[in-house]
């Protein structure tokens, strides 16, 4: 039986920038479209007290889903999505740390666990706040709020673009300071700079037999 494990790598400067870039956000945004509703529901269920309030996942999308809407199933979405952004700063700070570090070194290993280290830690400075937000956001129910902070309601005919969002940034910096933004970072570098630092040797070891 044929061996087909040879993987041809596609290097950084071989790539069409324009497409990576739009097909990329594209598809992710496509799928974050799809799993978002779950992402918030499992959040409410991790921090509520018991089943205080829903009884698993079903039942907490149905209730949310009458209680507030579909809308109230992409709460923080819109600022969830700048986390894409990050997804593009890991593949870029991955592609040309690789590039510098074969400056140095020849070797694969040392240039993919150096580029995917890095890659990770570019990747959580942006995503870490982002994501501090929008769980915060996910946690405002219709005239409550699951977590430390809630939104002002709106008095006015129109709620202000990423209003919510604002008033939840300023009481986040007003609370914690910019720490307020980074919990759980070390945590994050924790959980990923190994894991990508690891993975992305394998991946080229693998692909090279």
């Amino acid at each position: 039986m044929e061996d087909k494990r040879n993987i041809q790598i596609i290097e950084w400067e071989h790539l069409d920038k324009k497409k990576f870039y739009v097909f990329g956000v594209c598809m992710t945004m496509m799928i974050r479209i799809s799993v978002y509703p779950f992402t918030l529901i499992r959040t409410r269920l991790q921090v509520q007290r018991g089943k205080s309030l829903y009884n698993g996942t079903f039942d907490a999308f149905v209730k949310i889903l009458r209680a507030e809407g579909a809308a109230g199933l992409y709460r923080g979405f819109l600022v969830n999505t700048f986390t894409l952004i990050s997804g593009q700063c890991y593949v870029t700070t991955y592609e040309l740390t690789r590039k510098y570090v074969s400056q140095y070194s020849s070797s694969n290993t040392i240039k993919s666990l150096v580029a995917g280290g890095s890659a990770s830690l570019v990747a959580q400075s942006i995503t870490v706040p982002i994501d501090v937000v929008s769980q915060h956001l996910m946690m405002q129910r219709l005239g409550n709020s699951m977590g430390r902070f809630r939104v002002q309601p709106h008095q006015g005919k129109r709620l202000p673009v990423f209003g919510q969002t604002r008033d939840i940034i300023a009481q986040i910096f007003k609370a914690d300071g910019l720490r307020g933004f980074y919990r759980g970072y070390v945590a994050s570098l924790l959980t990923y700079i190994p894991n990508s630092a690891v993975w992305w040797p394998f991946y080229h070891f693998y692909a090279g037999k």
